[in-house]
């Protein structure tokens, strides 16, 4: 009988139980006995816990949609022509210029009087002439300078500033900046045909903007 007892005693142990039948295996899968399907779900299911930590959607990063510069000169004539040059020499694109939309007596303004020329840039050439603005203002920008839209914009006093050469026959004019920002799939808004909207998750505020100015040039935001 006690040899019967042990060598019964010996099959439940090498089957994880003890004596009176209780599974004593340690809980979890055993990676070493599962099916070769088995083992290789349970190692995507780890990678796919992986990424959650650090997420990478390139949907959801932020980019430059277009980049405005804006001189303001008040006056038609001679004076918009040479900031109309003024640009063109930063940019290398030929500049728009802007009406005035209504008459105002005290600056000598009237409607549709040309006052003002600004051009777009998009792509890579906006990120470089941003940056260029950017370092002009010591990569430092207020709080308020960023929409709650997710846009922002700031001015310099002196285009010379940037890069350019001084000449006496133009002067020096100082300028605005205007950032659009957006996310990929904004597109779907702004076209023609069959427009649909963009969800409130995917749209880009404040925050959003100023993580990115702050991750993209190591910029500081005063209050």
């Amino acid at each position: 009988m006690g040899s019967e007892r042990d060598a019964l005693n010996a099959r439940l142990r090498s089957s994880g139980r003890d004596s009176a039948g209780i599974d004593t295996k340690p809980p979890g899968p055993n990676r070493a006995k599962c099916k070769p399907s088995t083992a290789r779900r349970l190692d995507i299911s780890d990678k796919m816990a992986d990424q959650k930590t650090t997420p990478t959607n390139v949907m959801r990063e932020p980019r430059i949609d277009k980049l405005v510069i804006n001189i303001s000169v008040g006056e038609s004539g001679d004076r918009l022509t040479r900031a109309s040059k003024v640009l063109e020499q930063l940019t290398g694109q030929t500049p728009v210029t802007s009406k005035a939309r209504y008459t105002v007596r005290t600056f000598g303004i009237r409607r549709n009087e040309k006052i003002a020329v600004h051009v777009t840039i998009r792509g890579p050439k906006a990120e470089e002439i941003l940056e260029r603005g950017l370092k002009v203002k010591e990569y430092e920008l207020r709080r308020r300078n960023f929409s709650e839209t997710g846009n922002f914009g700031f001015g310099i006093q002196e285009h010379i500033d940037l890069g350019a050469r001084y000449d006496p026959g133009i002067g020096i004019f100082g300028m605005d900046f205007f950032v659009v920002m957006g996310r990929p799939g904004a597109r779907v808004a702004r076209r023609k045909q069959k427009k649909a909207r963009i969800g409130f998750q995917h749209r880009i505020k404040k925050e959003d903007t100023m993580a990115w100015f702050k991750q993209r040039f190591d910029g500081i935001i005063l209050k």
